[in-house]
């Protein structure tokens, strides 16, 4: 019996960052709607695991390693992604450096450099995913993952913070800039999540853990001050995804959808459980 057709069947698909988190869930996600998904990540290791999930559930995907600042690899990303399907239909652009530090002790040049992958690879690649939707004369749609922290003021994570906070007008400008060509561009707003692995969750647990009971510099309580009952996992957002891909979204561009739990909402002095 054959698979019924996805909301993303015949589509082709780049994620940036396709590590086994976030882009990688997307990644998936996409391929279990029926697109075809080129995996980019720094590493092979990621690159080729985000692929190998697509595969598991009989999706066609390549894995493609490089460096997002480069322009040469988003034009061999490109390049290979047409010659295998023809066409590109939709960027993600996920690649990020978790280089948390702050103000008073990030040195200039990790600033720059998480600037630059954060801010310039998504420069980089929606200019070479755009160019090549407008030779095809094909509409498309290019999601930005942005962050909570692109929102709200966080201590001693200063550069996260400015260049997903970059992330926000660069999409809207990029919106308008595309609109003439059918492209849309949007936003898409995680929060801290919890990691699929279990083994990688059960660390995360127990750093939380440690950071709440002997609180450095900047403390953070993720779980006590979180609305819901629990972080997103990367599967969370996965149908915000896939919504802004697709054609139920025709008419969203320029916009941002959040998933966090209600923690952008929360009114800052109101503790959710407990003191």
């Amino acid at each position: 019996m054959s698979r019924p057709a996805g909301r993303l069947e015949g589509r082709v698909a780049i994620v940036t960052g396709a590590s086994p988190n976030i882009g990688g869930a997307i990644a998936r996600g996409f391929a279990e709607e029926g697109a075809n998904v080129v995996c980019t990540d720094v590493t092979d290791a990621s690159a080729e695991a985000c692929a190998a999930t697509i595969e598991e559930v009989g999706g066609q995907a390549l894995s493609v390693v490089g460096d997002v600042t480069d322009p040469d690899h988003a034009a061999d990303v490109v390049r290979r992604a047409e010659e295998r399907w023809g066409r590109v239909d939709v960027l993600v652009n996920n690649a990020v450096w978790f280089n948390q530090k702050g103000l008073l002790t990030m040195p200039l040049e990790d600033y720059r450099r998480q600037l630059d992958i954060i801010l310039g690879g998504a420069f980089i690649f929606t200019r070479a995913v755009a160019a090549s939707m407008i030779r095809a004369g094909t509409p498309g749609s290019i999601i930005n993952i942005l962050s909570t922290a692109a929102w709200q003021g966080q201590p001693g994570n200063i550069g996260y913070s400015t260049g997903k906070s970059g992330l926000i007008n660069f999409t809207r400008s990029a919106a308008m800039e595309l609109a003439q060509h059918d492209i849309r561009v949007n936003g898409l707003t995680p929060t801290a999540t919890q990691p699929a692995d279990p083994e990688v969750a059960q660390r995360m647990a127990e750093m939380m853990a440690a950071a709440k009971a002997s609180p450095g510099e900047w403390p953070m309580d993720f779980t006590g001050q979180f609305p819901m009952g629990r972080l997103p996992t990367p599967r969370d957002y996965v149908p915000a995804a896939v919504l802004l891909a697709g054609d139920d979204s025709a008419m969203i561009t320029g916009s941002n959808i959040t998933i966090d739990g209600g923690a952008t909402a929360k009114y800052w002095p109101w503790t959710p459980h407990g003191a």
